[in-house]
């Protein structure tokens, strides 16, 4: 499998990028911000933003499609923190960084991977709760993260709201007539070599309630990005 996305954020971490991350929908091509999205530092008591997050998590702790291991650096300084992602370019650059339990995995299939109240809480940061796809998919996304997690367990995932007007403009928007609910489409390409095509569904913070009902969570509370983010959002979870 290709890991044009890891790989680019591996060798910018080495110094040894020379060619842009492109982020593409068909003709449609950005340069994905490396550096703002994967080495800026995580420090609640300079933001308040990242403050409500460290709030709402606990150890022991999975992160999720952990990236750099921007959160996973921070938090394995105060507790257990497992940090899993699927990219090996990236487990090899969260090593790297320091992060102490960087594993290959797919948040996808937790069963396979943990057993029953592995963990007190859970970190799903990035906007990958997408790719389950469907209402379905999220529904059975939050049953596998609450088998492994306590039956006292947090979670805070994030999303990108189509019910904010903002949202169109993301590179491989798709707009659904079903409200709440939109699409997106997009694929990264590297010095050449590109990731198979993303495709990811987008919920609303009244979507992502209706999936959490019949299983184990509840929304508790969502915190939305500044002026120029609102169309982001974070959601805390809880166990019923």
């Amino acid at each position: 499998m290709t890991d044009a996305f890891g790989r680019a954020i591996r060798d910018h971490f080495r110094g040894e990028r020379d060619e842009p991350l492109l982020h593409r929908d068909g003709e449609e091509t950005v340069e994905h911000p490396i550096e703002a999205f994967y080495f800026a530092d995580f420090d609640p008591s300079e933001d308040p933003a990242h403050e409500w997050l460290a709030s709402r998590l606990r150890g022991p702790l999975v992160d999720l499609g952990a990236g750099t291991g921007r959160h996973a650096l921070y938090f394995q300084e105060r507790f257990e923190t497992v940090a899993i992602e699927p990219s090996p370019a990236l487990v090899e650059t969260m090593r790297e960084r320091g992060v102490e339990d960087a594993r290959e995995g797919d948040m996808f299939a937790l069963r396979e991977a943990f057993p029953r109240d592995r963990f007190g809480s859970a970190l799903a940061n990035g906007t990958q709760v997408g790719l389950a796809g469907s209402m379905r998919g999220l529904t059975e996304f939050l049953g596998d993260l609450s088998y492994v997690t306590t039956p006292d367990a947090t979670a805070v995932v994030d999303c990108y709201d189509p019910t904010h007007p903002a949202t169109a403009d993301l590179v491989g928007y798709r707009d659904d007539p079903t409200p709440g609910l939109a699409h997106r489409v997009m694929f990264f390409e590297y010095e050449g070599e590109t990731n198979p095509i993303l495709q990811l569904r987008l919920f609303s913070p009244a979507r992502l309630c209706e999936a959490a009902v019949g299983t184990d969570w509840a929304v508790d509370e969502v915190a939305r990005g500044d002026d120029e983010n609102g169309y982001h959002y974070r959601a805390a979870l809880r166990k019923r």
